[in-house]
């Protein structure tokens, strides 16, 4: 018997807290695979090494390069509230970069996964960033 916080634990619960991490552990890294996979797709379509979707904070950097913006933005992504406005942003971005519109946006943002896998299965090509691309004229208020 061994005490963790002083509270004595028997070892056959000491084995299932350490099975649940285990599978708590494989569960998250199957997941992580999963969604590096679409990202990989959507890297390979745009040029860019697929091997960049499974390296943390480099993925980030080749998704910003992806669909134009800045290194820099990456700071955004640090700031909690701010990081959602960006994230939602990028998608956006990723969304026009690939010839799609706003309702393709919401998917991205939403399921992100499964409409990264789109992205990478479908029949979308990559068009360029779009957060470089002017905008439409007329578009922005002249006054």
């Amino acid at each position: 018997m061994s005490t963790l916080f002083a509270v004595p634990i028997t070892d056959a619960e000491a084995a299932a807290a350490a099975g649940g991490a285990l599978l708590f552990m494989v569960v998250g890294l199957i997941g992580y695979i999963v969604s590096s996979l679409g990202l990989m797709g959507v890297f390979s379509k745009a040029g860019k090494p697929g091997w960049a979707a499974f390296v943390p904070v480099y993925n980030l950097i080749v998704l910003l390069e992806v669909v134009g913006r800045p290194i820099w933005w990456l700071v955004l992504f640090l700031v909690p509230g701010v990081n959602v406005i960006a994230t939602i942003i990028v998608m956006n971005d990723l969304s026009k970069s690939f010839g799609h519109e706003a309702g393709f946006t919401v998917g991205l943002v939403l399921l992100t996964v499964v409409f990264l896998w789109i992205l990478w299965l479908g029949s979308s090509t990559y068009r360029g960033p779009a957060a470089l691309t002017p905008s439409a004229p007329g578009a922005a208020y002249a006054g």
